[in-house]
């Protein structure tokens, strides 16, 4: 069963959604809302990797560095400035857009298994991973026309 594969990617890219998190509210601390809700939303991945760890342990999750490799490539660090956290949000979209679609598939294999626990876990995280990714996209157009246009 490939689940445990797909469960433990999951996993990961949800501690590594939390970790640049919290360095983007570091970072972009002048940003009050940024610094708020880059927490918050930290916790809500610390939440969801804590939620997969019964179901880890049930299909005897397969440790995978795909998602590190992924952090690696797309969060090399927070930068400063407009463009800076424009980047920043970027990233972190793209991090949340794999937790999306590993979300989705998880869940389907959930179905196909007929495990109703996991399929209730999935469907609040991925609820939760939906309203993440609004906030980033939300934020990021609020960012663009300043750091697109009016900064030099």
């Amino acid at each position: 069963m490939h689940l445990a594969h797909y469960l433990g990617l999951l996993h990961r890219s949800q501690v590594n959604l939390a970790d640049a998190f919290r360095q983007v509210a570091v970072a972009h601390h002048g940003e009050p809302d940024v610094a708020i809700l880059c927490r918050r939303q930290a916790q809500v991945c610390d939440r969801h990797a804590e939620l997969l760890h019964p179901f880890a342990e049930r299909y005897a999750e397969e440790a995978t560095d795909e998602p590190d490799r992924l952090h690696a490539e797309l969060f090399r660090g927070t930068r400063t400035g407009g463009i800076g956290l424009l980047r920043d949000l970027h990233d972190l979209y793209l991090m949340a857009a794999e937790c999306d679609i590993c979300w989705t598939l998880v869940g389907q294999a959930a179905r196909g298994a007929r495990d109703e626990k996991l399929i209730e876990v999935v469907a609040r995280c991925d609820e939760e991973t939906a309203v993440q990714m609004q906030w980033l996209r939300t934020r990021m157009k609020q960012a663009a026309p300043q750091a697109l246009v009016v900064a030099r």
